[in-house]
C-alpha cells in the first residue's frame, strides 16, 4: 500500500468496546474511523473548510470492507479528495491496521446551510483547500 497516494493521515485508537463477539472490530466501527479522518480534514480548528451557519453532511457512503481489524491497535486513516462539486465534495478514503488495507470508502460530502437545511456553495477558500489534499491517482 502506497501511503503517498493520500494527502493526510490521521489515527484512531481501536477501542476493546469497538470489538464484536466474533472477536474482531465490529463493522460500524469502520464509519466511526473515517470520520475521524474527514473531521481531520474538513473541520481541523485550525482550517475548517465550513463558514459559520452550515456543516458537512453525509449524503452516500461507499465502504468495501477488505480484513478483520483487532483489538489492540490502532486504526491510520488516509484520506484524499476525488472531486468538488459546487457544494459538495468526493473524499476517498483507506483504513489500515499496520500494513494491511482493511477497508477503503468513497463519501459524498455536501455543505449544508444549518438554517434552510439546504446545499448551498463550497466558499473559494474551501475548493482551495480541497484542491490541495487532491491526489492524482
Amino acid at each position: 500500500m502506497n501511503r503517498s497516494g493520500y494527502a493526510t493521515w490521521t489515527m484512531d485508537t481501536i477501542r476493546f468496546g469497538d470489538t464484536d463477539k466474533l472477536g474482531h472490530v465490529n463493522n460500524a466501527a469502520f464509519s466511526t474511523f473515517l470520520e475521524t479522518g474527514r473531521v481531520h480534514v474538513l473541520l481541523d480548528p485550525a482550517r475548517a473548510l465550513n463558514p459559520p451557519g452550515t456543516t458537512f453532511v453525509i449524503a452516500r457512503l461507499i465502504l468495501d470492507y477488505k480484513a478483520e481489524m483487532h483489538w489492540p491497535g490502532q486504526a491510520h486513516i488516509g484520506t484524499r479528495c476525488k472531486s468538488i462539486g459546487r457544494s459538495s465534495v468526493v473524499l476517498e478514503q483507506v483504513i489500515l491496521q499496520g500494513d494491511t488495507v482493511c477497508a477503503l470508502a468513497e463519501t459524498v460530502m455536501v455543505l449544508m446551510d444549518e438554517t434552510t437545511r439546504k446545499s448551498t456553495p463550497l466558499p473559494d477558500s474551501a475548493i482551495a483547500r480541497l484542491k490541495e489534499i487532491q491526489v492524482a491517482v
